[in-house]
């Protein structure tokens, strides 16, 4: 072995190590937990807003009266009751019986981002692709990566993904030999970008994957946190067969509890309960239980409206926040829902580069970088609006925009950097996504 090396165990290590990396958000949370950083970074709901007392209460008798349950060995796939109460949550966005919604086909995992892992487990082998829109989600990228998968981002606009950017990708895949597994995505109120899918692209796409035989993988954390009208029908509403419904109560109920779901094909779900066993043996007892129990015993459809007024005013602090004080040239998109907005800055700003000097003027942002499985995406970056008061909101954005003020005016003297794959899509030679 030649050179050092500050791992002892690399040459130990297995191949698909190689292709772990590190989340752009996770390492800015110690940064950006610090009382004096804003932090419109991170995607924490504002937990404050639930009952607080009355959960905590509850959480108290499931110890103490249910304590030889809840605390013990649970099955694979999950607590039927939790499953029946799962199946009730997404009745309420159109997935119910009709379309072949049942508790035996639904998983629950350790939150959405196991229900990930399970997918890419059982789907994916080395040299795969998987189909994603262009930005997505993080921790898939982590995922996928981790499965030594291989990325192809489709662009999306202000109506989501692009039908007819979608048949581009599986053709350009097909004609270079590539083996495409299936099409994630974010449907409704996109992490990162903030966009909804619109209903009439939504049965396109349906149509693109089914004629080329590509599997669904549709990732729902946010649905049900609209502000302005309801949200158009999960794509799982729509067909049975081929699409895998991912979910989770991190946004609606509690992150730290750690309970999503897959509902999934009916031949698939007995892999999946295998997949998810040989992982974690179980899903934690206690944790099921408090979540069905909150569902059951709990006004949650209520408190459900009251994140959606919550989180429409730190939406709407930031997108006038935004308009009073950013440079001119810098875009952003308008959610209908979800938690975040994705700005597109002006020309020649990196936001990579520019994380440090906003950090030392106390305000933290995750940089578009991170995600695009290539590390392109320098021209963008999200915006949170769940977790900080609209004041802190505003104040974030007035700290952010200053920083960028500084970085257009050092350009104005020492000249323009140029940044390769600043629009931030995949293929050097494809448009950027036109998110404005």
């Amino acid at each position: 072995m030649t050179g050092t090396t500050l791992d002892d165990y690399t040459d130990r290590y297995a191949r698909r190590v190689r292709g772990m990396t590190a989340s752009e958000i996770r390492a800015l949370f110690a940064v950006a937990s610090r009382p004096e950083v804003v932090s419109l970074a991170g995607g924490a709901p504002y937990i404050a807003a639930l009952p607080l007392d009355a959960v905590g209460e509850m959480l108290g008798r499931l110890g103490a009266e249910h304590g030889t349950t809840t605390l013990q060995y649970g099955i694979g796939q999950g607590l039927p009751e939790l499953r029946e109460r799962i199946c009730e949550v997404m009745a309420l966005s159109g997935i119910d019986a009709s379309c072949g919604a049942s508790p035996e086909d639904v998983v629950v995992t350790v939150g959405g981002q196991q229900a990930l892992d399970l997918v890419a487990r059982l789907f994916l082998d080395p040299g795969d692709v998987v189909l994603a829109e262009g930005p997505t989600y993080v921790g898939a990228l982590g995922v996928f990566q981790s499965a030594q998968a291989q990325v192809v981002h489709v662009p999306m606009d202000d109506e989501g993904l692009i039908p007819e950017a979608l048949e581009a990708a599986v053709a350009d895949c097909a004609r270079a030999g590539r083996r495409v597994k299936f099409l994630y995505t974010i449907p409704t109120y996109q992490n990162p970008a903030g966009v909804t899918l619109s209903e009439e692209r939504r049965e396109r796409v349906l149509d693109i994957c089914e004629r080329a035989g590509l599997l669904v993988v549709e990732d729902d954390p946010y649905g049900q946190l609209g502000f302005e009208s309801e949200a158009p029908r999960p794509l799982r509403a729509r067909r049975r067969d081929g699409v895998f419904y991912l979910s989770t109560f991190s946004k609606t109920f509690a992150p730290g509890l750690r309970v999503g779901w897959i509902l999934a094909p009916h031949a698939v779900r007995d892999k999946l309960v295998i997949a998810s066993e040989a992982q974690i043996l179980c899903p934690s007892g206690y944790a099921q239980a408090a979540v069905s129990t909150y569902l059951g015993t709990m006004p949650w459809r209520e408190q459900l409206k009251v994140y959606r007024e919550v989180y429409r005013e730190r939406r709407d602090a930031m997108l006038t926040a935004l308009a009073d004080l950013m440079p001119a040239g810098t875009t952003w998109t308008r959610p209908a829902g979800g938690l975040f907005v994705w700005a597109t800055l002006p020309e020649g700003l990196d936001s990579k580069a520019m994380m440090p000097r906003a950090i030392a003027a106390r305000v933290a942002y995750v940089p578009g970088t991170g995600f695009y499985a290539d590390g392109s995406g320098s021209g963008h970056m999200r915006l949170n609006f769940s977790f900080p008061a609209p004041e802190r909101i505003r104040e974030g954005v007035r700290r952010l925009a200053g920083v960028m003020e500084q970085d257009i005016a050092m350009r104005r003297v020492f000249g323009q950097v140029s940044h390769q794959g600043r629009r931030g899509q995949a293929g050097a030679d494809a448009p950027g996504p036109d998110l404005a």
